[in-house]
């Protein structure tokens, strides 16, 4: 067998692990990955967390630990569907550069650490993964954009991950209002590598761009659009730009029309 076959059969196995330790594990391990055929449908994932719809998840105060456990716990969950989607990116989609699958293995290291970083803090809160509820908005999202890189490349790194680094220091400020300062330097760790993570997305959304001569700008307004998808501010207009980002492609949707 060659030495790519094997890494691919390694790829998969990590993508479709169940125990997040497992999973972890393997990629740590992995030295590269490429794309699959067929793909898988779905990941592996465990049997708990209960997923249920997003506007069914408890809302809860920074002022018990429950509280702030649930917050850790939700940063956890968002942390696991991103190893997923990371390996996703590059199983699904063949006939990209090597560039490409080296870097969503990358990512999918990170997303891997930043994992277990925010599960250990979730310990030392004396909670674990599968404790909450959560939902699975994220990976419906890597589902309907399974169909074409350059809407994926638009519309998860570039949408969902991004909102990641909007929304971020503000947990942070919340959390250092109340002085768990563990959880912030877990936040701080996610939120400087995110940066990275959604210049990849750009990057090649901007690849699949020029390789099919489209406008990056309007073609990104046009796929959000497509998908339903709504940007709102506040946005940490600095990590944005540091990602790739021009202020055109997200701020004016403010005044577009429904």
């Amino acid at each position: 067998m060659h030495l790519s076959t094997l890494a691919d059969d390694e790829a998969l196995r990590a993508f479709l692990a169940d125990d997040p330790s497992e999973k972890c594990a393997r990629v740590a391990r992995l030295i590269c990955i490429a794309a699959v055929s067929p793909a898988p449908s779905r990941p592996g994932r465990p049997a708990r967390p209960e997923l249920v719809r997003p506007r069914e998840v408890p809302a809860r105060g920074l002022g018990s630990v429950e509280g702030r456990a649930a917050l850790c716990h939700a940063v956890a969950h968002i942390e696991f569907n991103a190893i997923n989607l990371a390996l996703d990116a590059a199983l699904r989609f063949d006939g990209m550069p090597g560039d490409y699958y080296s870097d969503w293995l990358s990512v999918a290291q990170d997303e891997a650490r930043h994992f277990l970083m925010m599960r250990q803090r979730l310990q030392q809160l004396g909670y674990d993964y599968g404790d909450f509820q959560a939902h699975n908005g994220l990976w419906e999202s890597a589902e309907k954009t399974a169909h074409d890189v350059l809407v994926r490349m638009a519309c998860v790194p570039r949408v969902l991950e991004a909102r990641g680094l909007d929304v971020t220091p503000n947990l942070i400020n919340r959390l250092r209002e109340v002085r768990d300062f563990d959880s912030v330097a877990v936040l701080e760790v996610i939120l400087a590598e995110e940066v990275r993570h959604v210049e990849i997305g750009t990057r090649w959304f901007h690849y699949c761009c020029a390789a099919r001569a489209l406008d990056p700008v309007p073609t990104f307004r046009r796929l959000l659009s497509e998908q339903g998808i709504r940007l709102h501010p506040p946005f940490n207009l600095a990590a944005r730009e540091a990602a790739g980002f021009r202020l055109e492609e997200f701020a004016p949707q403010e005044a577009d029309p429904c």
